[in-house]
């Protein structure tokens, strides 16, 4: 007789859609209902597994939530759960520290929220005739920057002990540090299984203590691509564990290299990315795909590639939905022209512009400060904007704001160059 359970984190029910929702509608729906109908695969997935227990480990919500539409969904999975005699287990995240719905929500009585102070619920001959404890501990706070672990209580003995933590380990990419622990400090605590939230990206580490970081269920941007997952825990009486991954996306975000070197034209460059296009349609996981698509290689299409960059995106659209269920949320162009004998002349002196600008304008304090300028009346036009909408105008800092400025100035100078190569090949034909 086993003890199954499901591992979660980072929901992020009802998270705001950045910046999909002014580049397609359509799109923007899919991705904003994405993480409740990610939810909702996840409670299925313990219905239908039969499992005992479904474990979440922090940031159901996204922040200071206080949407009573998401507060009903959230109650309704869990009465769902209680139907099916399933417990649930779940602590708060720093992004659900303050949520008032979690805080105030009444949970059936098979669910239990962990509050800022170390405690533990232990289940009576699940395992084998074996017990089985489940610890946890909230964040009371936001930020946590010392860890949780010697908070929590000591192993229960003859029981098969779980612990639940919303934790950044020793850090990753992308990720600010939060109850910061080491997994060392974690294999030796004593716990069977570590059941962690917070990063999203998912990781397992195996031993006498297995733990696992499952990574949020739906992806919601290009920088958390690839399907997303939950995990299916099987504990033996023995005290021995499988580990089961589970998709649960409705849509992934995929990066997808297409090299267009050779092409001698635009309907083979078309062509050639929908074949890509396909590629990752076929290795998808999820129902939906979403592609960001990136052009290199050298071709003669090069200059017409980027100037006319609009009208590109909108045939990878149409060859998108013909696939079905397929989107492409960007193209990004890295090519190189292959110029004609004849166009060489003008092709060098447009190259010449090209580098003078690069090394004497873009970069210069002065052209900076312009550019500030043109930005801080776009923001001014956003101020009563929706808060995706902000898109780079809502930096995580003013360093990486700057540098997404001169990337931009990057780009149009390149699509200006294009057209003037564009122009000039036809006067030289």
């Amino acid at each position: 007789m086993a003890f199954r359970f499901v591992h979660s984190a980072d929901i992020h029910l009802d998270s705001p859609l950045r910046s999909l929702a002014l580049l397609n509608p359509e799109l923007g729906g899919l991705i904003g209902g994405a993480t409740r109908q990610a939810f909702q695969n996840i409670v299925d997935l313990c219905v239908e597994e039969r499992v005992d227990a479904l474990i979440l480990a922090g940031d159901l919500y996204d922040g200071d939530q206080t949407s009573m539409k998401t507060a009903r969904f959230f109650a309704g999975q869990l009465d769902r759960l209680d139907k099916a005699g399933i417990k649930a287990f779940v602590v708060r995240g720093n992004h659900d520290a303050e949520s008032k719905i979690s805080a105030e929500l009444t949970y059936p009585e098979s669910a239990k929220l962990f509050s800022g102070r170390a405690d533990y619920v232990e289940l009576p001959d699940v395992c084998g005739g074996t017990n089985v404890a489940i610890h946890g501990i909230s964040f009371g706070k936001p930020h946590a920057p010392e860890s949780l672990l010697p908070k929590f209580k000591p192993p229960v003995s003859g029981a098969i002990n779980i612990g639940i933590m919303h934790t950044s380990l020793t850090g990753s990419d992308g990720h600010n540090v939060y109850a910061p622990c080491k997994l060392t400090e974690l294999q030796e605590f004593g716990y069977r299984y570590w059941a962690l939230g917070h990063i999203h990206k998912r990781s397992i580490f195996q031993g006498d203590c297995t733990i696992v970081m499952p990574g949020n269920p739906q992806g919601r941007d290009i920088n958390e691509a690839g399907s997303k997952s939950a995990t299916l825990v099987t504990v033996r009486d023995d005290g021995s564990l499988t580990i089961e991954e589970r998709t649960t996306s409705v849509a992934e975000f995929v990066r997808i290299p297409v090299s267009v070197a050779g092409c001698e034209d635009w309907r083979s460059v078309v062509h050639t990315v929908r074949r890509g296009l396909e590629a990752a349609r076929s290795e998808a996981a999820s129902g939906h795909l979403v592609g960001r698509i990136f052009l290199s290689g050298v071709t003669p299409t090069a200059y017409e590639l980027f100037a006319k960059a609009d009208l590109l995106k909108a045939e990878i659209d149409h060859q998108a939905e013909l696939l079905g269920k397929t989107w492409v949320e960007k193209v990004e162009i890295d090519c190189t022209a292959q110029a004609a004998p004849a166009a060489q002349d003008s092709a060098s002196t447009i190259a010449e512009l090209e580098a003078v600008i690069n090394e004497r304008v873009l970069g210069t304090e002065s052209f900076m400060l312009e550019l500030q300028g043109i930005a801080d009346e776009l923001k001014k036009g956003l101020k009563n904007a929706p808060r995706e909408c902000y898109g780079i105008f809502a930096p995580s800092d003013e360093a990486s704001f700057q540098s997404r400025l001169g990337e931009l100035a990057q780009e149009g100078i390149r699509e200006v160059m294009a057209r003037l190569q564009i122009d000039s090949s036809k006067e030289t034909f």
